[in-house]
């Protein structure tokens, strides 16, 4: 195909409201020799974007200043060193940056095929969150067959993500969440057992769900004031895997607690991480993580699809916390292909 010289992304005018993001006219990105150019179906939205539109996540030197960390689509061009993909391939990606655009150029080692049986808008909602749950979950914190998970934001993007992954590799998840429609929700997706955050002490359901033993990992959204909790929730020996900040970047714990315990809590982010480090993540989800997506049956997390000049709404959305599953913005060439 004949690539156009420009194209529609949505650009951060200054930082702010989801009134800041704007549709621009950009020139198509440049390709690194390791880069594949994908045009864009659809792009998926988290928790990232809103701190990046908020002024307080930077993206790091050599990135896209555009919003979008996960796009699916089809490669259009090929950087001169790429030897794993051919033009014409239907793909998903964890990008760097940019991924709010009608194209947008990846990092080869970022790329996965689509899983069958989805589409590429429905594909779309999975790269973000299925690398930092796979990074922090899996590869930093060792969950294991058997083990139990406390799972803050169960409904949402990044919980679903940690709940199904729980669900493949033989571990129990334990949802929580702030309604009774969002438990049923998160039972649909595998987890073993919901608490409701509102209505019961978490650390004591925790227990009573682990037979007094307390959950071996926790995958944390929240911080502030929960991390204590975290800790009184965990198992000797466990590990606080925390990968945002919504409710507190601070937080005061007893120290002597989580000695007592022998606990580790980690954080990351995944955006600065090296392109080795992320071709490393998409290699453990391509050997572990695709065949099960793929298979018939499998669960999808519920999808809200917007425009990609609905973007400033899709943002309103997210902060408003009342939604569950994933929001994904479509494109003109995506617009076809919500449901495979």
């Amino acid at each position: 195909m004949t690539l156009p010289n420009d194209m529609t992304a949505i650009a951060i005018s200054a930082p702010g409201g989801p009134d800041v993001l704007i549709p621009v006219r950009r020139p198509l990105p440049e390709l690194a020799p390791n880069d594949v150019l994908i045009r864009v179906a659809a792009a998926g939205v988290n928790g990232p974007d809103l701190a990046q539109r908020r002024g307080h996540y930077a993206p790091p030197p050599g990135a896209s200043p555009l919003p979008g960390l996960e796009v699916a689509g089809e490669i259009v061009a090929l950087g001169q060193a790429v030897d794993s993909w051919r033009v014409g391939d239907r793909v998903m990606a964890l990008t760097n940056g940019g991924g709010y655009a009608e194209y947008v150029a990846v990092p080869q080692g970022q790329v996965l095929p689509i899983p069958g049986g989805w589409s590429m808008v429905e594909a779309a909602s999975l790269p973000e969150t299925w690398f930092t749950v796979t990074q922090t979950l899996v590869m930093r914190a060792g969950l294991e067959p058997g083990m139990s998970v406390l799972v803050h934001g169960a409904a949402g993007g990044i919980g679903g993500a940690t709940i199904q992954i729980c669900a493949i590799l033989g571990a129990r998840a334990i949802a929580l969440v702030s309604t009774e429609d969002k438990a049923d929700y998160c039972k649909t997706l595998g987890a073993a057992a919901a608490i409701n955050r509102t209505s019961e002490n978490i650390a004591e359901r925790v227990l009573e769900l682990t037979e007094s033993r307390g959950a071996d990992r926790v995958l944390d959204l929240v911080g502030g004031a929960l991390t204590a909790v975290n800790i009184e929730a965990s198992a000797r020996g466990g590990h606080i895997v925390q990968v945002s900040t919504l409710e507190g970047a601070t937080a005061t714990v007893s120290l002597r607690a989580m000695m007592a315990k022998d606990l580790t809590l980690s954080g990351s982010t995944l955006r600065p991480q090296s392109a080795a480090t992320k071709a490393a993540i998409a290699a453990r989800i391509r050997a572990d993580f695709l065949p099960a997506l793929s298979a018939p049956g499998w669960t999808k997390p519920d999808l809200a699809t917007y425009r990609l000049d609905q973007a400033r709404d899709a943002h309103a959305e997210l902060e408003s916390r009342g939604h569950r599953g994933k929001l994904v913005l479509v494109t003109a060439f995506g617009a076809g292909e919500t449901k495979s």
